[in-house]
């Protein structure tokens, strides 16, 4: 206590009064004094209802529990089990038909339909390169991944694949032909490209074998600039642009027949620089650097410098693309990804704040500090003014109108319009999923997204039932009835809310990085299916799946899905148990190791060094992004099977052992990495086990606990 400042009657960590008073406030007409009794009167306010809530949630989980112990299965007794949990105030009352009333919403969100990256906000270089990836090389995505193939003559290798290029040219003049078709011939064939003026508007013209021809949609060129021997010429389908580089003197364009040097395709639309899943941040210091790197994003002056290549390279924020329309009036298109931030949920506590001698939420924190940073925005992000949090981890609509309180008590006493602060709901909790249209009625005057998470919704669905019976395997989890009927009542809810040209409704995450082909082939899915943004996991992912947002009309998939029915709560609460004796023994170590390892790989980093988010190589060494969510699935399955006897205590010790020596191996290019077979009673390997060992004892089967305590213990030592 002795090191903490006295603020409006808050004990705040130093560490957070000098960024807050130096950094965050500086060039804004709120005061320090002004900020700081604002905060406080907030954190008196809402921290008893936080505490309520939380209890709450405990208290309809033991209710569950006893439930199942009394019934098993809810496919013993499905209509028993929803009158059930109606009587405890699990479901609430839906409420009439209404639509969403939220306003000042960027076109990103209402109007636009494209790839949305999560990126950890504390790592600067990534926060940087996904607010720069609105824009992205196609030639460079399809060379650099499996989009292409890499057999045979295809082959990348060391030095530049001339087969392999030209597979990339064809693969991109086939995107061409597909979102902008000439009124003649193909993409492929073009022999030049021009800007044709005619009075005082210009128009879109090639030279092709069989004669000049145009678009066969003449309004989808928008723009130009530049000469004839290098030009950009500026494409827009279904909202989205693509830009033609022409460039005779450049490597690529000099061996073009029309000097087409690369097509550069609008990528992602929106960005969530996330404090939450992704991040470690597990005290005052790592909090203020995830603020830090916040605030630089929205007043531009964030950057970092690395070394890439032998060279020192220091990456800023992109500045707007600027053109000439076809009248020759200026045409601005935004350099950067619209950026939104999720916040924590409302679960932990932060001791970089204390209320009466103890810590605050950390949601309520982060809900004070990411709003001021937002402030620096002058329209360089949202052109209308607007905050976008995303929010996650949610209990039902209760907690989504605890949310909402939050926001409005922020906006008060930073002096801004009600409803400034847009609420993204990630429906990703059972009891969410399960009132989805009264948690998105709490928040109708803000709402800007409603987002699916196969990730946390499978981790929460498998806490929630722990005592119904041992779980299926993880891959056998994706095909149930439950998962279809998940995705399906979130879109189609949405939409009979209103979502559908003014709203995001999202899809969740491509966690193979590596994978581009399987993601092309796979993720169209998503724009199919009615939504208007999906997660992937790089710059490059966004780029590749642009694509489908050509192919795809989302609002037409919309209009199409929209009188469709919404399953029903049976559905949703379908999930089966594993059949006694169903699996061999062969089977369950098999997936046991599998989840033991994913549990390592991802916590051993976390840990140790702080990751909260990173690529790890599973079982069979296929990278897999991994962060809190699927840590929670791992370690709720292999907890689930502990308490059913599938597995036992020690099998699961031994087996965490013999995994830690495969993971040791995957990180030996690491030389910050310390090795866990070494020493098996190592802060790291002791937290990834209990993850497992004391899953079932975590509020809703969150890994946070665990994680958060075995990082402070490692910063604590490394302090010494």
């Amino acid at each position: 206590m002795s090191n903490y400042l006295t603020k409006s009657g808050l004990s705040v960590h130093p560490l957070l009064v000098d960024f807050v008073e130096k950094k965050a406030l500086k060039g804004l007409s709120v005061s320090a004094d002004q900020f700081w009794d604002g905060f406080a009167n907030l954190l008196r306010e809402h921290v008893p209802t936080n505490a309520r809530l939380l209890a709450k949630r405990d208290d309809l989980q033991s209710q569950i529990d006893e439930w199942h112990h009394k019934y098993g299965p809810v496919t013993n007794n499905a209509q028993g089990y929803e009158f059930f949990l109606r009587e405890i105030g699990y479901l609430v009352a839906e409420p009439s038909d209404f639509t969403i009333e939220t306003e000042n919403l960027d076109p990103e969100i209402s109007s636009i339909c494209g790839p949305q990256l999560v990126v950890p906000v504390s790592n600067a270089r990534y926060a940087l390169n996904a607010a720069n990836a609105r824009w992205g090389s196609l030639y460079d995505a399809l060379y650099g991944t499996d989009a292409i193939s890499r057999d045979g003559d295809l082959a990348p290798g060391k030095g530049f694949n001339p087969a392999r290029g030209a597979a990339v040219v064809a693969r991109a003049a086939k995107f061409l032909d597909e979102s902008f078709p000439l009124a003649a011939g193909s993409h492929a064939d073009v022999t030049g490209y021009h800007v044709v003026k005619d009075g005082e508007t210009r128009f879109f013209e090639v030279e092709t074998p069989a004669g000049r021809t145009g678009l066969r949609d003449p309004s989808a060129f928008v723009g130009y600039a530049g000469s004839q021997e290098s030009a950009e010429l500026v494409l827009r389908h279904n909202g989205l642009h693509a830009i033609l580089i022409i460039d005779f003197k450049s490597a690529i364009g000099s061996t073009h027949k029309a000097g087409l040097s690369d097509v550069i395709v609008e990528s992602a639309l929106t960005t969530i620089q996330d404090c939450e899943d992704s991040v470690a941040a597990v005290d005052a210091e790592d909090k203020v650097g995830v603020y830090r790197n916040w605030l630089g994003l929205n007043d531009g002056s964030l950057e970092d410098t690395f070394e890439k290549g032998g060279r020192t390279v220091t990456r800023r924020l992109k500045a707007d693309r600027t053109y000439k329309d076809v009248n020759g009036q200026p045409l601005v298109l935004k350099g950067r990804s619209l950026l939104l931030v999720r916040n924590v949920g409302h679960l932990m506590a932060t001791d970089a704040v204390l209320l009466d001698g103890k810590p605050v939420g950390e949601g309520l924190m982060d809900a004070a500090v990411t709003a001021l940073c937002a402030l620096h925005d002058k329209g360089n992000n949202s052109q209308t003014g607007s905050i976008y949090v995303v929010k996650p981890k949610m209990h039902g609509p209760e907690e989504v109108a605890f949310a909402c309180a939050i926001f409005a008590s922020v906006e008060g006493f930073l002096g801004l319009k009600p409803n400034t602060i847009k609420i993204g709901i990630m429906d990703e909790e059972r009891r969410t999923s399960a009132n989805l249209k009264a948690a998105i009625y709490e928040a109708r005057a803000r709402v800007f997204f409603i987002n699916t998470g196969f990730l946390d919704r499978t981790g929460d669905e498998i806490h929630t039932s722990m005592e119904a019976g041992a779980v299926l395997r993880k891959d056998e989890i994706k095909s149930e009835r439950w998962i279809s009927s998940y995705e399906d009542r979130n879109v189609l809810i949405g939409l009979a809310c209103g979502f559908s040209g003014r709203a995001q409704i999202g899809k969740g995450m491509w966690a193979r990085p590596d994978d581009m082909a399987a993601m092309l082939d796979a993720k169209i899915g998503h724009p199919n299916a009615g939504a208007n943004t999906a997660w992937v996991p790089s710059p490059t992912a966004a780029t590749l799946h642009a694509l489908h947002y050509h192919q795809v009309d989302v609002f037409e998939a919309q209009r199409r899905r929209h009188n469709q029915s919404v399953p029903g709560l049976s559905d949703l609460f379908s999930m089966p148990v594993q059949a006694p004796y169903s699996l061999s023994r062969e089977e369950i170590t098999r997936e046991l190791e599998n989840n033991a390892q994913g549990i390592l790989g991802y916590v051993v980093r976390w840990v140790q060094q702080g990751v909260g988010c990173s690529k790890v190589p599973d079982i069979n060494n296929v990278g897999l992004m991994e962060d809190r969510a699927t840590c929670r699935i791992s370690s709720q399955a292999v907890a689930n099977w502990l308490r059913h006897g599938l597995v036992s205590r020690d099998e699961v010790t031994s087996t965490f052992e013999r995994m830690a020596v495969i993971v040791d191996q995957q990180n030996e290019g690491d030389p910050i990495y310390r090795p866990m077979s070494e020493n098996y009673q190592s802060v790291a390997f002791q937290a990834a086990l209990d993850l497992a060992l004391k899953g079932a004892d975590q509020p809703s089967g969150y890994t946070e606990p665990l994680l958060h305590a075995a990082r402070r213990k490692v910063k604590a030592r490394e302090a010494k």
